[in-house]
C-alpha cells in the first residue's frame, strides 16, 4: 500500500501540478489531501477544482474554514478588514457552491485500507493546532484525546517532520504550495505499508517558482487581495515566514503608531514586498 499525502497547497497551482506529476510517477494506491487547498496564492478556485477531480479523500483545513465562515456570525469582525484581503479574494472567486462543498469536508478521517493511521489537518481537536519537536506529551494528549492510532499524519506546520510520541509517530507531511523551511519546492510525503508496518518518506519537487511569483502580478492578485498578498508572494518566492511575523510586528507597531496603515506597515516590514 502506497499513499501520497498532500497538504497546504494554498492556491499555488504550479506547485500542485508539479506535486501531482511526481505522485503519478510514484503510482500510489491512493492520494489524500489534508487541507488548506485555498488562500495564499492567486489560484484557489483552480486548485480546488483540480483536487476535486482526483476523487480522493480531502480534509478541511483552517483556511477552508475561513472562507466557509466568512460573512457568517462565526466570523470575527476583523475578517472584513484589509488584513484578510486574501481570504476575501478566495471567497469571491470560489462562490457559494464551492464554499458549501468545502464546508462539508471532514476535519479528520481514517481509511479502511490504512490500518492504524489517523489523518488530520492540525490535530483531531482543532484545525489550527501546531505540533513542534518540543510540543509536550501532555499537550499532545489534549490534541489527540481519545485517538489510539499508532500513526498520525497531519499538515498545517508548512514543513515536513516527524514527532515521536512514545511508541507513536506523528508525521507532518510538508506543504505543496507554501513551504516555510527555506526550500522553495513542492513538498509532500509518501506512506508505505509493508508486512503490516508503516514507513514514511518526505519528497520535494522542483517547479517554476518564479512563474508562480509572476502569477501574483499577471492575475492582478496583488491589487485585488491587498497588502497581505505581497507577503504571501514573498513566502512563495523565499519559502520563509513573512505573514505571521508581520502580524505580530504590526500589532506592536500599531500600538505606538496608530496612524500606520497596513500598506505602509507591509512596506516597512518587508521592503522587498513593497
Amino acid at each position: 500500500m502506497r499513499i501520497v499525502a498532500l497538504a497546504d497547497i494554498h492556491g499555488n497551482m504550479l506547485a500542485l501540478e508539479a506535486a501531482l506529476a511526481e505522485a503519478e510517477r510514484l503510482n500510489p494506491d491512493r492520494i489524500v489531501v489534508l487541507g488548506d487547498i485555498v488562500v495564499g496564492s492567486p489560484d484557489s478556485l483552480a486548485c480546488w477544482k483540480r483536487i476535486q477531480a482526483l476523487n480522493c479523500p480531502i480534509l478541511r483545513g483552517n483556511h477552508e474554514r475561513y472562507v466557509c465562515d466568512f460573512g457568517t456570525p462565526r466570523a470575527p469582525a476583523e475578517w472584513n478588514t484589509p488584513r484578510f484581503g486574501p481570504v476575501q479574494h478566495a471567497v469571491a472567486t470560489l462562490g457559494e457552491e464551492n464554499r458549501r462543498q468545502l464546508a462539508a469536508l471532514p476535519l479528520m478521517f481514517r481509511l479502511a485500507e490504512c490500518p492504524g493511521l489517523l489523518w488530520v489537518h492540525g490535530s483531531s481537536r482543532s484545525d489550527s493546532d501546531l505540533v513542534f519537536p518540543y510540543t509536550s506529551d501532555e499537550e499532545l494528549e489534549t490534541y489527540f484525546a481519545g485517538a489510539t492510532d499508532p500513526w498520525i499524519a497531519r499538515g498545517h506546520n508548512h514543513y515536513a517532520g516527524v514527532r515521536l510520541w512514545g511508541e507513536r509517530c506523528i508525521v507532518t507531511v510538508g506543504s505543496v504550495g507554501l513551504p516555510l523551511d527555506g526550500t522553495p519546492a513542492a513538498q509532500f510525503s509518501v506512506f508505505e505499508l509493508n508486512r503490516g508496518k508503516w514507513s514514511v518518506s518526505h519528497r520535494k519537487v522542483a517547479y517554476d517558482v518564479e512563474a508562480a511569483g509572476r502569477r501574483f502580478v499577471e492575475t492582478g492578485y496583488l491589487e485585488k487581495a491587498g497588502p497581505m498578498a505581497r507577503l504571501y508572494w514573498r513566502e512563495v518566492l523565499t519559502a520563509s515566514f513573512h505573514v505571521v511575523p508581520f502580524l505580530e510586528w504590526f500589532k506592536r507597531a500599531a500600538s505606538t503608531h496608530p496612524d500606520l496603515t497596513l500598506d505602509q506597515a507591509v512596506a516597512r516590514f518587508c521592503p522587498a514586498a513593497g
